[in-house]
Formats: C-alpha cells, sequence, structure tokens
C-alpha cells in the first residue's frame, strides 16, 4: 500500500519509528541471548544480539552483576562459530561487559590461541581485547607475544599493539616501557598507521625526560617520518620541544624552525596546515619567520575543499590578534569568502577584515557586510559587532560609517542578546569618541522607538539622561523619552519620567516644558510612575519657571546615594512604622568590608550599558564623600586613589579590622574599618594608635576616633599623614587598636557607666610604590604607544635572580608596579621560556604611564627582564623604574 504524501520535515521526524532499536528492553534481548546457548548457532541472529546488548550498554543500560555474568558466560561459547563477522562482534560484546578477574580466565585461552591465530583479523582483535581486560599478572605472561605484535609485519597487528600499549601506559607503566627497542623499530615502519602510533607511544614513554623527547624530535626531523599523520605529531612535539628550550635559542631554535618551514612543501595538506599554525604559534615569531605560513594558508583560501579553508581562516584570525600587518596580504581573498556558503568561514572572514583592514577600507567591508548579515545566526553576529567595535575604536575618524552600520542592524530582527551587543557597542563608542555622541544618542533613541525588551529600554533612557542634557542642543531628545510615557509598560513608563526630570533639573532652558510633560504623569495608572513625578515636580520646584536647580536638589536627585545602599536597606528593615518619620542620617555611612569572594565577584568589570561611567560608584564615590564630609580632610584636594580592604586581624579574633589607604597629592589617610565582634562588650574613645618611625617620610597630621563601637556593628576610625607632594614616599606603619572596654548587661542591653582602657595589638602597615598608581586599562595598546611618542622613554634591564617559574616572576613584577595588565598578556603559557607582557595606568598627578615588560627564563631558572616605560612626564617614566630598582 503506498504511504500518503508528507512534508520531509514530518518524514524526518517519523525516522525514528523505523529504528531496528525503538522499543527494545533489557529483559527480553536477555531473553533472545539464550540463543547463544543452542547446540546449532545461527552466526546471523547472534550477531543481531549482540548488536542489541551493545546498543544498550551504550545507552546507559545497567546490568547487574548476574545478568551480566551469564550473558559473559554465554558469549564465550560463541568462539566455536567459524563466522568471522561474529567473532568481530563477540570481541566487542567481551570489551564492554569487562569481565571481573575471576571471569577473565574463562576467555584468556581462547583470546591467546586467537592471538597467534593465522588469521591477522583474529589476531589484532584479540589483542586488543586481551589489553582491556587484563590485569598486570597476566600482562606479563603475554608480554613475549606483544612485542613480538608491534614488530609484526602486518600493520593492523602492529597498530593494535601500539594503540593497546598508549592505554595500558596508564595502568601499567613499567611494563610498556620495556618495549622502547620494538616501539623505535616501529617508528621505522613504512605502514603508515603503525608509524604514527609507534611515535604517539614512544613520546608518551619518554614524555617525562626533556632530553629524551628533544633527541626523539631530532633524530625524526632528519626526514624518517613517512606517514603524513606521523608528520603531523612530530611537528606538534617539535613545536613543544622549540616552546621549552626558547631561552637558548642559539642551540635550538633555528634548526626546528627550518624543518617547520620544510614542512610547508610536504605533499599532505595536513602536514602543511600543521607546520603553518605551530610557525603562527610560536612565541616571539617575527614578520620574516611568519611569511612563509601566512602564504601557504593564503593559498588554501582559495581551496576548493571547506574544511582547508576554515583551518586557513580559523589560523589567520588568530594571527591577526597579534600581527595584524601580517595578514593584509590576504584580504583580498578573503574578502571573496565573505560569500562563502559555510557561514563560520564568511563569519571568520569578516572578523579577521575588521582587524588587519586599513582606514581606507572600512567603507566597502562595511558594503559587503551589510548583505552578509542577514544570512547567519545571532551568534555569529555578536562576534561581527565586537569586531566592528574594535575597529571603530582604532579608526575613530570612521565612526560616521561604522555607527550607520550598528544603527541599521539594530533597527533588524534579532534575539536579546544581539541587540544588546549592538547598544553596547554604540554606548561604548559614545564615551570613548566625544564626536560620535549626538548622532550614537539619536540612534538610541530611534530604536526605544520600537524596542522590544524592556530591559534595553530602561538602560538606554538611563543613559540618554546623562549624556543628553550635556549636547548642543537637548530638546530634541524629549519628544523621544515622552513617547515612552504613553506607549511603552509601567517599567519604561517609570524610567522615561526619571529621565524627563533629568533634564528639567540639569537643563534650566528646558524646565516649563518639562513640568509640563510631568504634571500629565500625575494621572497615570501605574502607581510607581505617578509617585515619581510628584516627587520631581515637588522637589524641582513646581511652578516649573526658569531658573537654576539647586545643586542639593540635583546631588539628592540624581547624586549618588551618600549612604552605602546595604546600610539603608538594613536600617529599612530594622525601622518600625510610628508617628517619628524615618531618618536618612541615622543610617551610618561607614562601609562594611566585603567578603573576600564578594570582592571577587565584582572584580569582573562590566562593559557598555553595565559599566558605569568611569570607577565604581558605589565605592569611590561614597569614599570621597565620606572622606570630604570630615573637616579635618576636607582641604586635602581630589581623592586620587582607594586601595582595596588589608586585613589586620585574623580572622575569628575579638575585633576585626582592615584598612583602606586613600592616597591624595600630598597626603594619605587611613580608613580603619572595626568591628567588635564581642556581645558583651561596648566600645568607646576607639582609636589607632601609629608608630612611623620606619616610615621617616610620613608626619602624621590629624585623626578621627570613633566615639562608640557596640556589637556587630560596624565603625570607622580614621588617621591622616602629610607626605612630600610628587614624591611616592614609601614606608612601614605598626598600628595598636585602643579604646575603652564596657560590660554590657546582657538582659537590658545597657553598658556599663566606668570603663577600662585597654589596646589590641593589630598587624603592620606598608604604603607601597603601587599605592600611588591607578589601574586604567587602554583598549589598543599598539596604538597607545606609538600616540605617546618615544620622547620621555626609559629603556633597561634587570636581573630578577632565581624563581619557581615565569609565571612568578612576571605575577611579581605586576603587583610591585600595581598597573593593569592589558590584551590578556598577564597570563603565560605552561612551561613558558620567555614572555612579554603589556601595563598601562595613571601614575599620581594624573599621568598615563605605558610599560612593555620583556622576560626570559634560563635553564637554572635565572630570570632576566627588560622594562621599557612610556609616560607623559620624564620624571614618572625615571619613577617606574625606581620603583623596579628598589623592588
Amino acid at each position: 500500500m503506498a504511504q500518503p504524501l508528507v512534508k520531509k520535515d514530518d518524514d524526518r521526524d517519523d525516522e525514528a519509528e523505523y529504528s531496528p532499536f525503538l522499543g527494545i528492553e533489557k529483559g527480553a534481548v536477555l531473553q533472545e541471548a539464550r540463543v547463544f546457548n543452542d547446540p546449532q548457532l545461527d552466526s546471523r541472529r547472534c550477531s543481531q544480539v549482540i548488536t542489541k546488548l551493545l546498543y544498550l550498554l551504550n545507552q546507559g543500560e545497567t546490568f547487574t552483576k548476574v545478568e551480566a555474568t551469564e550473558v559473559f558466560f554465554s558469549v564465550t561459547k560463541l568462539f566455536q562459530s567459524r563466522d568471522i563477522g561474529l567473532r568481530r562482534m563477540v570481541y566487542l560484546i567481551i570489551k564492554e561487559l569487562s569481565p571481573s578477574a575471576d571471569e577473565v580466565i574463562i576467555v584468556t585461552s581462547s583470546l591467546m590461541k586467537d592471538m597467534n591465530s593465522k588469521t591477522d583479523m583474529y589476531r589484532a582483535n584479540a589483542i586488543r581485547v586481551l589489553c582491556r581486560i587484563t590485569d598486570g599478572t597476566l600482562l606479563t605472561q603475554i608480554e613475549r607475544y606483544l612485542k613480538q605484535a608491534i614488530v609484526d609485519k602486518n600493520p593492523v597487528v602492529a597498530s593494535a599493539a601500539l594503540v593497546s600499549g598508549i592505554h595500558l601506559l596508564q595502568t601499567n607503566p613499567e611494563i610498556v616501557k620495556r618495549w622502547s627497542n620494538e616501539v623505535q623499530e616501529a617508528v621505522q615502519s613504512r605502514a603508515a598507521l603503525v608509524q604514527f602510533h609507534a611515535l604517539a607511544l614512544l613520546h608518551q614513554i619518554r614524555q617525562n625526560d626533556r632530553l629524551a623527547v628533544s633527541k626523539l624530535v631530532t633524530s625524526l626531523t632528519r626526514g624518517t617520518a613517512r606517514s603524513p599523520l606521523a608528520q603531523c605529531l612530530l611537528i606538534r612535539y617539535t613545536s613543544q620541544v622549540i616552546r621549552e628550550s626558547a631561552g637558548n635559542a642559539q642551540m635550538g631554535d633555528r634548526p626546528f624552525y627550518d624543518y617547520l618551514e620544510g614542512c610547508l612543501r610536504h605533499k599532505a595538506e595536513m602536514v602543511i596546515f600543521e607546520a603553518a599554525r605551530a610557525i603562527t604559534e610560536l612565541h616571539g615569531v617575527t614578520t620574516r619567520e611568519l611569511t612563509p605560513a601566512i602564504t601557504v594558508l593564503q593559498l588554501f583560501l582559495s581551496s576548493s575543499k571547506p574544511v582547508l579553508r576554515f583551518a586557513a581562516v580559523r589560523t589567520l584570525n588568530k594571527v591577526a590578534m597579534t600581527h595584524p600587518m601580517a595578514v593584509t596580504n590576504c584580504n583580498i581573498d578573503m574578502e571573496s569568502l565573505i560569500s562563502d556558503q559555510n557561514r563560520s568561514i564568511a563569519t571568520l572572514a569578516i572578523t579577521t577584515l575588521l582587524k588587519t583592514g586599513n582606514e581606507s577600507s572600512v567603507d566597502r567591508l562595511m558594503k559587503q557586510i551589510t548583505n552578509f548579515m542577514s544570512d547567519i545566526a545571532d551568534e555569529f553576529k555578536i562576534v561581527v559587532v565586537e569586531a566592528i567595535r574594535s575597529l571603530c575604536l582604532k579608526f575613530p575618524l570612521k565612526y560616521r560609517a561604522l555607527m550607520n552600520f550598528l544603527s541599521n542592524i539594530l533597527r533588524e530582527e534579532g534575539g536579546f542578546e544581539y541587540k544588546k551587543a549592538i547598544v553596547d557597542s554604540i554606548v561604548i563608542l559614545i564615551r570613548d569618541i566625544p564626536d560620535a555622541k549626538e548622532s550614537g544618542l539619536l540612534h538610541l533613541c530611534e530604536f526605544i522607538e520600537d524596542c522590544e525588551f524592556t530591559y534595553l529600554s530602561t538602560q538606554i533612557l538611563h543613559f540618554l539622561g546623562i549624556e543628553g542634557p550635556k549636547t548642543s542642543d537637548p530638546s530634541k531628545y524629549i519628544r523621544y523619552i515622552y513617547n515612552r510615557v504613553h506607549l511603552e509598560n509601567a517599567t519604561v513608563r517609570a524610567s522615561a519620567v526619571s529621565t524627563l526630570a533629568k533634564f528639567g533639573a540639569l537643563v534650566d532652558s528646558l524646565k516649563p516644558r518639562v513640568f509640563i510633560l510631568l504634571r500629565r504623569c500625575l494621572f497615570d495608572s501605574d502607581d510607581e510612575v505617578r509617585d515619581r513625578a510628584t516627587l520631581y515636580l515637588n522637589t524641582l520646584g513646581g511652578d516649573g519657571s526658569v531658573v537654576e536647580t539647586d545643586s542639593d536638589v540635583k546631588d539628592f536627585l540624581f547624586g549618588s546615594l551618600d549612604v552605602p545602599l546595604v546600610n539603608l536597606e538594613t536600617c529599612l528593615k530594622n525601622y518600625e512604622a510610628s508617628e517619628e518619620p524615618f531618618d536618612i542620617n541615622s543610617v551610618p555611612k561607614e562601609i562594611k568590608s566585603q567578603p573576600l569572594a564578594e570582592k571577587k565577584a565584582q572584580s569582573k568589570k562590566p562593559t557598555g550599558l553595565g559599566a558605569p561611567p568611569s570607577a565604581p560608584v558605589s565605592t569611590v564615590d561614597a569614599y570621597e564623600k565620606l572622606l570630604s564630609s570630615i573637616p579635618e580632610f576636607s582641604n586635602f584636594g581630589k581623592l586620587f586613589k582607594s586601595s582595596a580592604p588589608v586585613e589586620l586581624t585574623e580572622p575569628e579574633t575579638e575585633y576585626a579590622v582592615n584598612v583602606v589607604k586613600h592616597i591624595f597629592d600630598s597626603h594619605v589617610v587611613f580608613q580603619y574599618n572595626c568591628t567588635n565582634t564581642i556581645p558583651e562588650q561596648l566600645l568607646e574613645n576607639v582609636i589607632v594608635a601609629v608608630d612611623a618611625s620606619e616610615a621617616e617620610e610620613f608626619s602624621e597630621v590629624a585623626s578621627k576616633p570613633l566615639a562608640s563601637l557596640p556589637y556587630d556593628t560596624p565603625g570607622q576610625t580614621f588617621l591622616a599623614f602629610e607626605r612630600p607632594e610628587g614624591v611616592p614616599a614609601v614606608g612601614k606603619f605598626s598600628n595598636t587598636l585602643r579604646f575603652i572596654v564596657k560590660e554590657v548587661d546582657p538582659t537590658t542591653g545597657e553598658a556599663e557607666e566606668d570603663g577600662v582602657e585597654d589596646e589590641y595589638q593589630l598587624e603592620d602597615l606598608e604604603v607601597v610604590p603601587a599605592d600611588y598608581i591607578l589601574k586604567v586599562p587602554v583598549f589598543n595598546f599598539r596604538n597607545a604607544w606609538e600616540s605617546m611618542g618615544p620622547d620621555f622613554e626609559r629603556i633597561d634591564e634587570y636581573g630578577l635572580g632565581q624563581r619557581e617559574s615565569l609565571t612568578e616572576a612576571v605575577n611579581t613584577v605586576i603587583n610591585l608596579l600595581g598597573l593593569q595588565p592589558c590584551e590578556g598578556t598577564e597570563v603565560l603559557a605552561s612551561n613558558s621560556r620567555s614572555h612579554t607582557c603589556l601595563l598601562s595606568g595613571v601614575y599620581i598627578g594624573n599621568v598615563k604611564v605605558l610599560v612593555r615588560l620583556s622576560f626570559g627564563i634560563d635553564s637554572s631558572r635565572e630570570v632576566a627582564m627588560k622594562l621599557a616605560v612610556r609616560s607623559e612626564d620624564e620624571a614618572v617614566s625615571d619613577a617606574i623604574h625606581e620603583i623596579v630598582g628598589s623592588g
């Protein structure tokens, strides 16, 4: 009977119904397994049952001990059959069942008989099974046969023995290491697969002996490896030896590089590609060394094989991150890949072109990408958007074309992550390219007219409220904002009301019109919208006349909260409704030190809309407000930097104290955060006495004691020191916590009137050079380095002595300088012998600093370092060198 016509998709869904394994059950298959016991074996039926058993095992079905034993003993009877196909199925099921030691004996004799059979297929499979199920005791009995198999003339048998050796090396390494001579002989085999497996096993045997690996590579690079697979392995081992001997380049680096370059002329494509990739991944590779590898990869770009095109463009994409100029010769070939049917290839081609393209090619690229974007998935689109953002930061003068492209794709269909990536890119361009601000804001305004994502709408409105009033004509944004009040959900409407109020508060000429719009919002259906409109109208002045908004009102409505949000939340939770209104002045302004886990969680710096305009507002602004509110410190000027809290007590002690170092132009303020962990005590007149005898350049000028420190309530005491202006003074300070302790009645909670003076010794505190340097990243280090110029460049070399590893030396210098690592250069490859690290930051006095560190380590673990510094001030460049020299 003819089947009815169905759609292609439906037909694909129905394919599962015709699976031979559909609906099979373990119990039924175990019943079928009784066919193994029949006097007259049906080879075809037995193979089908074994296939079902293998299917069940691979689907995660578990057999009980009894079931597995019954199947195993039944299967052993199938060795009577002479059918080759059935025998191979028997080998498979024995391996999968993994019989116990006492059961292995049953099949050992059969397998050993097969291992010495005249049928090569039996021999190879028997070796694999025996090595899989046997233990060390039996292995010694069959070791002689395995050694013979390794040098067997039949490549199938030899490969089976070698692969088994690779597996056995994990469990019985001593036995396998005794096969070195036979494996060495197998490396010279003419069979491609045998040579490949022999080389892999020989390397694993010698992998912990660097000298032996080096000798192996040296001998084989003279041309004895004929197999393309073995050649690929050899290239990888050669790269490993080059990396490990990078510190001794004259002896080992150049000959091995010549071998890699020679492999570029091999007839096998896989060898050519492996050699090209190895050259591009060499540490410190020069443009001259890259050129032959780039040339062969360029040829692969026009290959008819998709896998070769993909491999080449992916490798070139990685090279473009570090050597963009070396890849520019391939740009024409990569432009033709933009229309490649394989979207992965096209995406990699696009992103590589965006990294390597010059300013003149930007417009042409944008036209090609426009047609390409509609054909790829969102995850690929996000990669392209991020590449365009980097290109715009690299060529700021091309912001118009790139911003127009981003705005066009923003209006097209796409998911949340894709749209968020575009919006984040536009926001970053607005912040980093001043000329792009007004056009970028207009693009965002047009986007929220038809935005389906509430999160993006509210974030854009918030950003518009910050940047919009600073533009030349803020009034043109009002229409877009007010449209949100009519056309959006309550969350977006509330955000729009806040943004309108910001324009009214910050742009006096717009205040009357904004007040008219805010009054209309008083009749909104949502109480949050109404409450916000009422608050802003009353606070800004309900008449809406064109007068300047008071600075206190601006701070109250739109400034950062001058009390920590956590403290405010705690006080609001503890507040009990009464006739007395809640007093915000009762909220403690002290910042409770964060647990280490929280600090780590906040260390990931967000970008785009999620990022604050500058440093984290919750800490830096709060610190600055807190210090400026203390009369003793109000004339110290602008706060340059606040350190992370430094613990001065051990965990779980009576009193927990940490300190934050606040750096000003000519002063240092220590903020001691104290917590009393004893419920029966009240501490009064708390202060930290500091001995600055080991910090001669510092002189104490002011202090602010803490009047009272109740149980589990954080409090702060301050101490200020003056230091020479412009000098990164350092020193060690000894700290002692002094206070009057009063006993507290646990029933009434009241403290006794009389107290006892006491003190508590704290850990020492050091002011180090890194305290005078602010970590500030740069987007493109090369451009920043070149634009800084060599006028105030200082270069010198230093010996860092013996170190455990190069990683330790790099981290030590980074921590000593306190600068921000750029472009991921703080991460080293394992076993690196040399490394280059890029750092950036701002020195006290707001002087930009860029540092290039080149490290090398020799065989005796002695580390040498070359330090190049560029800054805007000659004295600062010298100061960085002095820090390293004295550190």
